[in-house]
């Protein structure tokens, strides 16, 4: 590959939604993080849990990289024995969404400021105390990344965030051969 070729590669780097579907055992998990690390690709999320199904699992992953690398990070996660479908969101149409917990301080002075934010983004306040909120906010990345950017002047003390979760739209559905049976 020419310095044309690798300079094209990194402007084509954009975010990928890779749905696994797995058999629901014990180190599965490990095998597919292993896999990326072993061949220096980048996890930015994961998310896993059961599916209908207790025997399956599914692996939501979010990563970066060019089309590639993608190419390469499927063609790996098929050869896994325990995985049954892989599945590259990015490439149809998907609803995503993430869960954040964020503790804000929270002062008799600011509290009505921080309680407008939390409705104005539909967000919950799951705990209070005498100095802070915490808040727990659904949506996509950029509402996550709104909502921190707003409440960030009013001292944020800690955030906690799950992976990205995503599904596809409409009738069109991920699952194994074994389902549709």
């Amino acid at each position: 590959m020419g310095a044309d070729d690798l300079m094209k590669r990194t402007n084509e780097l954009r975010r990928h939604t890779i749905s696994v579907l797995v058999e629901n055992r014990f180190g599965v998990l490990a095998r597919v993080a292993g896999l990326f690390s072993a061949r220096g690709f980048n996890i930015d999320s994961l998310c896993v849990g059961e599916t209908q199904d207790p025997t399956v699992s599914r692996i939501t992953i979010t990563t970066s990289g060019d089309e590639y690398l993608v190419e390469q990070i499927k063609k790996q996660l098929n050869r896994l024995v325990d995985v049954i479908k892989v599945m590259e969101l990015t490439e149809g149409e998907f609803v995503d969404r993430e869960m954040m917990l964020i503790k804000v301080s929270a002062s008799r002075e600011v509290r009505s400021d921080v309680l407008r934010i939390t409705d104005i983004f539909r967000a919950k306040v799951v705990d209070v105390s005498p100095q802070t909120y915490t808040l727990e906010v659904t949506g996509d990345s950029g509402k996550l990344a709104a909502i921190v950017k707003l409440l960030r002047p009013y001292g944020i003390k800690e955030i906690v965030r799950t992976g990205k979760v995503a599904i596809t739209r409409g009738a069109k559905i991920v699952r194994s051969e074994r389902e549709r049976r």
